[in-house]
Parts: C-alpha cells; structure tokens; sequence
C-alpha cells in the first residue's frame, strides 16, 4: 500500500511538473492549451451571435437575458468594468427574485443578496439595458412593494403569484402603470406579462383570448402552445392591448438547457447523447444542461432555416427572452 502511494505521489508530481514546464514553455507547449475555458466570455458570445444574427433579420430586433447578471461585467463583481459588447448586443435583462421569492415564494429576498443583484441591475440602467424584475409572491402587501421597490429603481416588473408562470395575476386588476400608450421598443414599456405555461388555460384559443383581453405593454410567451408553433396570425392577434395600444410580443427561449419536448429533439439522444448534451436537471425533469459553446448547440438556436430563432422571427415576435444564462454557473 505504501509503495503504490508513493507511486501515485510520484507520478502526480511528474504530471505537475511537466504541466508548469508545458505552460511556461520549456517543453514547448502553450499557456492555452492548458487554460481553464472561459464559460462566462463562452455565454456572452453565444448571446451575442444570437443578437446580431436577429437584427440582420430585423433591425429592431429584442433580446433579453434572463439571470446571469455576472456577465454584464467583465470581471464578474458588480462594480467591475462593463462587458460594453455584451450590452450593446442587449436591450434588456431579466432578473428574477430580486425582491420576492429568492430563497421561498411570497417571502422577501435577504438583503445581502438583494443588494448584489441591484449592484449589476445598475450596471445594466446605466449602459442603456432595460432591467424587467420577476418576483413570486402573492400577498398584496408584498405584491404592492415589490412593485414600488422597482419602480423607485426604474425597473419595470412583475409580481408573478405562480412560480408555474401558468396564469394572468388575479391582483393587481390592471397592470401596474397601466396605459393605452404605443409601444415601439422596450425603453416605452411600463409592465410586462410573462406566461410561458399556458395548459391551464383549455385550449389554445382561450388561451389567446385571455392574452389578447389584457393591457401588458409586454408579453414573454412561448413560440409554442401544445408544442405546435403559433402561427404569424397568431402572434399578430397578441400585438394590440385591449385598450387599443401597440405592444411588445417576446418569445421565451431557453439557450442553456436542451428540453426533451421541444422540436428538436431526437428520442435517441436520450440513450446516446450527441457531445454537446449534459446532466439532465434534478429540479426539471426533461430539461438537460448543455454545452452551449458548442456549434451543433449553437445551429438549433440559430442561424438556418430551421433554427429556434429563425422559426421565432418567422412568426412575427418582436424578440426573444433568453433562459438559463446563468449556465456558465454549473460548468464552473
């Protein structure tokens, strides 16, 4: 035992060894061949790549990130040195429980954690990118305060009363800030609705309707109702509010996770996984993380005729909401 030890010992130090002689170039090799990938530069390149692949589509094109607010600094820390090419390729950022529902559902954020995240959500307000906060609670007293604590901050938000995102909020009545305004971009925009769960609603049709019937300024869907694509017409009955008004239409898109029930998916993956496929989520079943930098990843999101984001901005939305940007977190 004491021999295979000291083997063992041996050869970890020889490795060791030949790996600093490696990196400083005594035997030749390269400082990169040996660094650790950048997943957070790797995230915002991907980010990026979808951007501008959208608005050479269309101009006006939307993105927002959601989570994963590290990214908007170079260095990570929230008073670092703004990552400008990532926010220049953004128009919003999405941030979840940043008053309610960080560590349980209608209870407030703790404070420190709080504090972190409005450091980069001013980091965001600063460089031009709108911040939309989702929080989860449903008491009204805490529905109310998280809607005056983002507007005192400039955000504009939502206090979503199912973490599901599986319903219209039954209070406040109307959106807050409600207004018959147009809007043309995201800067315009007072409220927000993010629905992405509609099987509750009966049918697509309802389901539309009860969209259609109220006055958010933006609506974050899915492209999908029973995982059959909403039609251009479709999309279009949405952009109008109730009270007459122009809206944003959003498409959710999840870029850190593959899903087992959208498109894409081939049911051998499951049993012989292409290289770019992960753990599968213990928290979300049929949701696996991936390898984002990946290019066969990266051609389902965009770039052909049969990309995710083709087949969004096929259907007329005004831009997508990016999901599981915050996977850099599980590779580190």
């Amino acid at each position: 035992m004491y021999l295979r030890r000291s083997i063992s010992c041996f050869v970890l130090m020889l490795t060791a060894l030949s790996i600093w002689l490696m990196a400083s170039g005594c035997l030749g090799g390269r400082v990169s061949s040996f660094a650790a990938p950048d997943y957070r530069q790797n995230m915002r390149d991907f980010v990026r790549a979808i951007s501008s692949y959208g608005r050479g589509l269309d101009s006006d094109f939307i993105v927002i990130p959601q989570n994963g607010h590290e990214l908007l600094t170079a260095n990570g820390a929230e008073d670092g040195i703004p990552a400008t090419s990532y926010t220049a390729a953004i128009n919003g950022v999405g941030r979840e429980d940043l008053f309610y529902g960080y560590d349980s559902d209608d209870t407030a954020t703790p404070a420190d954690e709080r504090d972190y995240m409005i450091g980069f959500m001013n980091v965001a307000e600063q460089n031009g990118v709108e911040v939309l906060v989702t929080d989860y609670c449903s008491t009204q007293a805490f529905v109310d305060d998280s809607f005056a604590q983002s507007a005192a901050r400039n955000y504009i938000s939502l206090a979503a009363d199912q973490r599901e995102l599986d319903s219209v909020p039954a209070y406040p009545a109307d959106p807050y800030n409600v207004n018959n305004n147009n809007i043309t971009n995201l800067a315009e925009a007072k409220n927000f609705l993010y629905l992405i769960n509609p099987d509750s609603f009966g049918g697509k049709q309802n389901f539309l309707d009860a969209v259609a019937a109220t006055n958010y300024d933006v609506l974050i869907i899915d492209l999908f109702y029973d995982e059959t694509e909403l039609s251009s017409a479709e999309v279009a009955s949405l952009k109008t509010k109730d009270n007459g008004g122009n809206r944003l239409v959003i498409a959710y898109m999840s870029i850190g996770e593959a899903e087992s029930y959208r498109y894409y998916w081939q049911a051998e993956w499951t049993s012989s996984p292409p290289s770019w496929l992960a753990g599968e989520n213990p928290d979300w079943p049929g949701n696996y993380k991936v390898r984002y930098w990946n290019a066969a990843w990266q051609d389902l999101i965009f770039g052909g005729n049969g990309s995710y984001t083709k087949k969004i901005i096929d259907a007329g939305f005004d831009g997508v909401y990016l999901d599981i940007i915050d996977a850099f977190e599980y590779f580190e």
